[in-house]
Formats: structure tokens, C-alpha cells, sequence
């Protein structure tokens, strides 16, 4: 199969082309690309081949063409680009011009290397919240729906207020437009399709360590104290083994300080709980907005709708009322190789029947008996308050190696 040049392109069109890339685009026999970019090319005499929708039979027909070929994308296709799947599948040889990240800090005077880089150009926004709270600077790949505007109101319900934002409209070309926005304001402007939106944090941000304390999440009221407790939650969320890209179930979230501790560990993975209880669920919701964790969660009861998530990297288990076999089954089954369930107990009668179920599915535990007291002021001395006795089942498969 003959090399394929791919030819990265601005936004004003031939101007942005070397003399040697408007050579070899005239010379192909097949000029591919979006149909913006082939219109670039009114005067070309070969044929023209528009890439509409998916790239696997644009890669099937061109991995049979014998004709000299020439791939236009915009900016650089190897960054968020088509060229990096192309050139896994493809023999390509790829000339580069400006991506459109580059253009926006230029536009502002200021350095890029210490950027954080988000696309959600054909992609969810969910979990962006996570991936870049406390970032000095994030650069931001958009599209129609994930526009200035939505990621404003995005920001906003995150109570993310410390970012000014900038936002660079078709840059390079004729009709560019730049400027500075308070996030407020960028709601309702309209802006051209074509941009890219660079935060920057102007103002601190709160911060919360490993192991948020109790007081900071919104309870039930009157009766406070249906949660699980920090130091439990520490010693949990520790055996759950997350990595930055972990798949999170937490069944009986309650007010969500797992999946907040979990999400805020698993930035770059996602976070699906379920809470039986509308009023825990509606204070996990505001404690989620708090933390800035952008979680899935349903109101349902386990082991209802868990086939609605995908397939986790570690389940926490705060929770069953009842039903424990059932749901410890399909999480079982449904686990990850290397993955990892942790489940909280308070009874030994709870002990007993999770390991026997865990035993059964042919999963190992370990288990933590946790003895946790606090030192609590009586007059001018301390004395100290137990809190209940937890049990943290942590269960692996016996049988699983683990792999890297």
C-alpha cells in the first residue's frame, strides 16, 4: 500500500498551506476530507471523496485505492484529531499546521505547556467537573452541543467561579473574533460553531483533602449521622484500590460521601450510585454540586437498574436493605478482573452471610473490624465517644492474577 500525506489545514483555507502541501494536494489523484475543507479546493480536477460519518469504511476503501491520495484535516490531526486512528490503520506521512489550542494562547499572550486539555468535541461532558477542578488553566475543544454556553452552565452548577474564560472563534480565519468572558455572561452570548474555550482561574478555589470531614455534607434532618463515618470511609475507599480511570459503583450512596471521595480519586473514570431514599438522594445530588463529582445517580433499589451501568473496577456497598445475595452476585459477576468489592457491616449475622455469598461466587476476603473513637471535650477535660463497630469486607477473585 502507497504512503497517504495527511495535510492539516486552517481556517483560512489555502493561505495556510506551504507551497510544497498545495503542490502535492494538486498532484494527488484523491483529495479526502470534511466537507469544508474540500471546498477550499474548487479548481481541483481530481476526484474528491467526502468523509461522512465513521472512519471504518473511509479506512476500508482507502486501504484498497491505488491512486495517489491527500487527507485534508483541520489543524492537527493527531491532537484530538482523525489522525490518530487513521494512522493506526494507514500508512501515513502527516504535515501539521496550528491546532486551534495553539492559535487561542497565542491570541492571549500566554504560555500553553502547563495547560490542561479537555476535548468535548463528540463527547460527553459528564465527569468534566472532576477532571479539572482546581486546574490553573484548561483548554477546551468544543462542538454545536458542547457549546460556550452549555459548559457555562456546566461550570456554574459546579459553583466553579473562579474561571474566567476566553474564547477564540474561527481563528485564523476571516471572520475571527476573541475575548474574555465572565462565565455569567458567556450564558447567553452567541458564538460562532467554530471555537475553542480556555479557562483560567483568576480567583482560589476550595480545596478538600482525603478523608472530608462528616459536618461538611448535607445530612437528613432531624436524625444526622447516616453516613459513612470519615475514618471508615478512609480505610474503604482505600481497599477499593481506584485508579485515575475506575469505573465506581456505590450501592446505598445515602448522602454520596463515598462516591465523592471515590470520584474525586477516579477523576478521569466515572461514578454510578443508587440510593433507595429520595431524601438522601436529593442531599447526595447537592453534595456531588459541592464537591464538584459529576456522578451518575438513580433513585432505585439494588440490584434493580445496576444493569443500566457499566461494568465497574470497584463496588462499594454501604448498604443493602436486604436482598445482600442478589446484589453481591451481580456485582460479582459483573467486576472487573482486577477489581475490587468493599462492603460495610455492622452485625455479625451481615458478616457471616456476605462472606459465605463472596465464598460462593468464588471471591477471597479480608476483613477489618473497625474500633473508631473520638476525643470529645467534658468541661475543662477529654474524654473519648466510640462510634459503632464497622466491618470492611474487602473481596477479590481467588482465582484472578492480577495484571498490569
Amino acid at each position: 500500500m502507497k504512503s497517504i500525506k495527511m495535510i492539516g489545514i486552517g481556517d483560512d483555507g489555502k493561505k495556510s498551506l506551504l507551497p510544497q502541501y498545495e503542490n502535492w494536494i494538486y498532484e494527488s489523484e484523491l483529495l479526502v476530507g470534511g466537507h469544508r475543507q474540500l471546498a477550499y479546493f474548487p479548481d481541483y480536477t481530481g476526484e474528491t471523496l467526502p468523509i461522512e460519518g465513521g472512519l471504518t469504511s473511509l479506512v476500508e476503501r482507502l486501504q484498497t485505492e491505488t491512486k495517489k491520495i491527500v487527507i485534508l484535516a483541520s489543524g492537527d490531526p493527531l491532537f484530538f484529531g482523525m489522525g490518530g486512528y487513521l494512522s493506526s490503520k494507514l500508512q501515513l506521512e502527516v504535515y501539521p499546521y496550528l491546532s486551534s489550542i495553539q492559535l487561542a494562547f497565542a491570541k492571549m499572550g500566554e504560555r500553553w505547556q502547563d495547560a490542561h486539555v479537555e476535548s468535548v468535541h463528540g463527547r460527553s461532558i459528564k465527569g468534566f467537573a472532576q477532571r479539572i477542578d482546581g486546574k490553573s488553566k484548561v483548554a477546551i475543544l468544543t462542538d454545536s452541543e458542547n457549546s460556550p454556553n452549555k459548559i457555562a452552565d456546566y461550570l456554574l452548577s459546579f459553583g466553579m467561579t473562579e474561571y474566567e474564560a476566553f474564547v477564540g472563534e474561527n481563528l485564523g480565519g476571516g471572520h475571527e473574533r476573541v475575548g474574555w468572558y465572565q462565565l455569567q455572561d458567556m450564558r447567553t452570548i452567541e458564538f460562532s460553531p467554530l471555537n475553542v474555550v480556555v479557562l483560567k482561574r483568576v480567583n482560589p478555589c476550595p480545596t478538600w483533602p482525603i478523608g472530608i470531614d462528616d459536618h461538611e455534607f448535607i445530612q437528613r434532618k432531624p436524625d444526622k449521622g447516616l453516613i459513612t463515618k470519615k475514618e471508615v470511609r478512609v480505610l474503604s475507599v482505600s481497599a477499593l484500590q481506584l485508579q485515575r480511570n475506575s469505573v465506581v459503583w456505590d450501592i446505598g450512596t445515602c448522602t454520596g460521601s463515598v462516591a465523592i471521595e471515590a470520584g474525586r480519586i477516579a477523576r478521569e473514570g466515572q461514578i454510578f450510585a443508587i440510593e433507595k431514599n429520595e431524601a438522601d438522594l436529593e442531599n447526595c445530588r447537592q453534595n456531588l454540586a459541592k464537591f464538584r463529582v459529576d456522578a451518575t445517580v438513580v433513585h432505585g433499589k439494588a440490584p434493580d437498574q445496576l444493569d443500566e451501568f457499566p461494568s465497574p473496577d470497584a463496588v462499594f456497598i454501604g448498604g443493602t436493605a436486604g436482598g445482600m445475595e442478589g446484589i453481591l452476585r451481580i456485582c460479582c459477576e459483573r467486576l472487573s478482573p482486577n477489581g475490587r468489592i468493599v462492603l460495610n457491616a455492622v452485625t455479625i449475622e451481615n458478616l457471616a452471610e456476605a462472606i459465605a455469598v463472596f465464598k460462593k461466587n468464588g471471591f477471597a476476603t479480608e476483613v477489618t473490624l473497625t474500633q473508631i473513637s473520638r476525643s470529645k471535650p467534658i468541661l475543662n477535660l477529654t474524654r473519648f465517644d466510640a462510634l459503632n463497630p464497622i466491618y470492611i469486607i474487602s473481596a477479590k477473585r481467588e482465582d484472578g492474577e492480577e495484571t498490569c
